[in-house]
């Protein structure tokens, strides 16, 4: 009997221990299992997008098309010759060759440019298809529409006409709102020009001089604009009402208190996954679809724009765009809704940034793009600048810091925490059933001894 309560003994022991094991290895599965970036995200695929840049840089406009992340989360780079395709597979990079070169594709956009303007059109370079596809809205009356399209026909089959429901507006009315006697717009990103700090925006939410207010009655001043560029660009500077310099963090508000800390800027990549935060809608993503977009806002065309799958409504105007924490771009104008969907321009951050002369606060990235750092989404961070007038404005929070949930979700943890405590349990359990017996035994044969 004593040899089986033994052998008993250390199998729920042994099966407590691996509970233990079993639990911890769940966990660490559920950590693995939490990416810091998406598949396609700058964290996952920065090396193969470099790896095309420098292909497509290399082998020239001539025998190259762009360059993509495809559905697997390889770089795809198109080529117009057996040669080239030849010179990216022994990179690792997937070749596809097309029929028309970059410098085919930008001579389309160069003529659609100097066609009669069209409010209500856009266009942008598809590379995973080798064309250029312009789009037209529903204000787009059936004359323009022909017109654009004799433009097209005369360019090449390559040029893709295409309509769409909605209108291409700028998106006044990310992530807090800021307000003003005009309209509602969103806080884009901090940044410093060393000397002043002050609110990265789009340049159409308001012209220079316009004053800021936050808050939930928009009681709180912010600042003023100080620069504005639209049409052509879109974006603005809201300088803060003190005008001191800080280092404080940048923070984009993404919802249920949660922030993102931003660590650098850096250019977009088409077929990246990127996240929009705004005012209006919160906290969306999608994937980058081109770049150097146009865009014939009914004020006046804007160039050079990321244009996206992610869904924006009015008052995302001037939203930050990011990705793994890095700053991309504030978000310009685009057509339909988070209902049904539609298509948001941004204008590039580094960009506006290197033309304002300004760099991110909080960071040591320069304004050119070369990325300084990654922050994973939803990092265990706090900012820790103190509330005020003076304060950077903290997206998600109009009166201090933000607290910043941690990178992974409790709920991935659940399960094995589950197993873990049970097996605990168990084992104490286990210990203190057999202890008790233990001492029970020793008393019986104690007392038998002094019978």
């Amino acid at each position: 009997m004593t040899h089986a309560r033994r052998r008993l003994q250390r199998i729920a022991r042994l099966a407590a221990v691996g509970g233990l094991l079993c639990g911890g290895l769940m966990i660490t599965d559920a950590v693995a299992s939490e990416p810091s970036a998406p598949r396609g995200d700058a964290g996952s695929t920065s090396g193969n997008n470099d790896v095309g840049a420098r292909l497509v840089s290399e082998l020239g406009v001539s025998r190259t098309a762009g360059s993509w992340i495809g559905s697997d989360g390889r770089q795809v780079v198109a080529v117009t010759d057996a040669d080239a395709a030849a010179e990216v597979k022994r990179t690792g990079a997937r070749a596809k060759v097309v029929r028309y070169s970059m410098r085919q594709l930008r001579t389309a956009t160069e003529t659609l440019s100097e066609a009669p303007r069209v409010p209500g059109t856009a266009w942008a370079m598809d590379y995973a298809s080798n064309k250029v596809v312009v789009q037209a809205d529903s204000t787009v009356s059936a004359t323009d529409w022909s017109r654009m399209s004799d433009v097209a026909k005369g360019i090449g089959g390559f040029v893709q006409m295409h309509r769409t429901t909605g209108s291409f507006t700028t998106r006044v009315n990310a992530a807090e709102p800021i307000l003003s006697g005009d309209g509602r717009c969103s806080a884009g990103f901090n940044v410093t020009n060393g000397q002043n700090n002050f609110i990265l925006t789009a340049g159409h939410c308001g012209p220079v001089g316009t004053s800021w207010f936050t808050g939930t009655r928009g009681a709180q001043q912010v600042g003023a604009t100080t620069e504005s560029r639209f049409p052509g660009t879109d974006f603005a500077l809201i300088q803060y009402q003190s005008g001191q310099a800080a280092g404080g963090t940048n923070i984009v508000n993404v919802g249920d208190g949660q922030g993102v800390q931003i660590t650098a800027a850096a250019d977009p990549f088409v077929g990246q996954q990127v996240f929009r935060s705004g005012s209006t809608t919160g906290l969306r993503s999608g994937r980058v679809t081109g770049l150097n977009a146009t865009v014939n806002y009914p004020e006046g065309t804007v160039t050079g724009l990321v244009e996206t799958t992610v869904c924006a409504e009015p008052g995302d105007s001037g939203g930050p765009l990011f990705a793994q924490g890095l700053a991309l771009g504030v978000t310009s104008g685009g057509n339909g809704d988070c209902t049904s969907g539609g298509t948001t321009y941004f204008q590039p951050v580094t960009k506006a940034m290197a033309a304002l002369g300004v760099s991110l606060t909080g960071t040591a990235a320069p304004a050119d793009g070369n990325r300084a750092g990654q922050a994973p989404l939803n990092p265990a961070a706090e900012p820790s600048a103190a509330a005020g007038a003076d304060t950077p404005l903290v997206p998600g929070q109009a009166n201090g810091p933000a607290t910043v949930s941690g990178i992974v979700s409790p709920r991935a943890l659940a399960p094995g925490l589950v197993v873990i405590a049970v097996s605990l349990v168990g084992l104490i359990a286990t210990r203190s059933i057999w202890s008790a017996q233990d001492r029970r035994r020793y008393r019986m044969r104690y007392s038998q001894s002094w019978s």
